[in-house]
């Protein structure tokens, strides 16, 4: 098998206020594909993202009416204080503040208008390195 790209399928209310979102905040500026209740934007440096709305038919019928909850979609940064600033001055709210975690993840999280959790990290570097 050879994968050619990869993607994440999030299910919101509002696929527009999503897309908006991530175009705006997270510098995803191509919307590769759009229709009505669905929209897929893509990056170079990272995984595609796709949002479809709620209860669309392409969703298997035990899941189509339910909210992408409890998914964290993460982006590695390379200088994650900036990033936390930068999203601040523009008005994101920050619902999980900088922190680092036992295991050495630096991280931070922000919500976007559907719920959907978007976690920007970093990795600390071990004082012995």
């Amino acid at each position: 098998m050879k994968i050619t790209s990869t993607a994440v399928s999030l299910t919101v209310d509002d696929v527009p206020a999503s897309a908006a979102f991530l175009t705006r905040h997270f510098g995803f500026h191509e919307e590769a594909m759009a229709a009505e209740g669905f929209a897929s934007l893509v990056r170079e440096d990272a995984i595609n993202v796709i949002f479809l709305q709620r209860g669309i038919e392409v969703l298997p019928e035990g899941v189509r009416d339910q909210h992408a909850a409890g998914v964290i979609t993460a982006f590695t940064v390379a200088d994650l204080e900036a990033e936390y600033e930068r999203l601040q001055s523009e008005g994101v709210s920050i619902t999980m503040p900088l922190r680092e975690e036992p295991w050495g993840e630096r991280l931070f999280q922000v919500t976007d208008p559907n719920g959907v959790i978007l976690q920007l990290v970093a990795w600390a570097i071990p004082d012995n390195q």
